[in-house]
């Protein structure tokens, strides 16, 4: 985890019921959802197994243990998972390269964000290694704290990755909203007490109560977040 803005001054500035924005990466920031995939693909070609597009839906938005976890039982590969990490992680770095493309949207809502003085975390289930690489594409400067999945006893879809950026940045949850692209994060997202807007990138996901449905991250902006959080009374 890192934090680069004292908790005291992470508070809404103009006095709002939104506190906080919780934002997760792969798929909802940055387009590399197919990126992961394309890396285990190759992984598991190269160790002597192919890997049916069906099982896609069911890897994709996990936590690595446990996507991971799925492919080597279904294809009976003989690997452990911590040497597996190891392999997908790096191919995965040699994908992206230098820089990864953004989502429509993101670079907009980042930089409203960041004028407005709203508290902002990444919250993502990829390792700390994956993430400090993108954060060159997406700018360290945006976000008040990161917590990456391999910093966690629980990641998603557990709520401690959601809860730990609330306390970190003085927050209550139920006063922060959650951007995610997965059935997954909005399932850790939702157990942790956040209003989530979900903006699916693989699966469907449906609205519910404290859940909103958008298409894309250009339909988001910082008066459709802050209206998202009930007035205190």
């Amino acid at each position: 985890m890192t934090s680069t803005v004292p908790v005291s001054t992470l508070r809404a500035a103009d006095g709002s019921a939104l506190q906080a924005v919780l934002l997760d990466m792969d798929g909802t920031l940055v387009d590399t959802e197919g990126f992961w995939w394309d890396a285990e693909v190759d992984v598991f070609a190269e160790l002597g197994h192919r890997l049916e597009e069906s099982w896609r839906d069911v890897v994709v938005g996990g936590p690595m243990s446990r996507s991971l976890g799925f492919l080597i039982e279904a294809t009976g590969v003989a690997i452990d998972l911590a040497e597996l990490s190891v392999l997908l992680n790096e191919r995965f770095e040699a994908r992206i390269g230098e820089r990864v493309p953004l989502m429509p949207g993101a670079e907009r809502l980042l930089t409203e964000l960041a004028r407005h003085n709203v508290p902002t975390a990444l919250v993502s289930a990829s390792h700390r290694r994956v993430i400090d690489r993108i954060l060159r594409s997406l700018g360290t400067d945006r976000f008040a704290m990161t917590v990456a999945g391999d910093e966690v006893p629980r990641t998603k879809p557990h709520p401690d990755p959601y809860l730990l950026a609330a306390r970190t940045l003085g927050a209550h949850p139920a006063r922060c909203a959650v951007i995610e692209d997965t059935a997954t994060g909005v399932a850790a997202a939702e157990a942790a007490g956040c209003r989530v807007v979900a903006v699916p990138s693989v699966g469907h996901i449906t609205p519910a109560a404290g859940r909103t449905v958008v298409r894309s991250l250009e339909d988001v902006d910082l008066p459709f977040l802050r209206a998202l959080i009930p007035p205190v009374n």
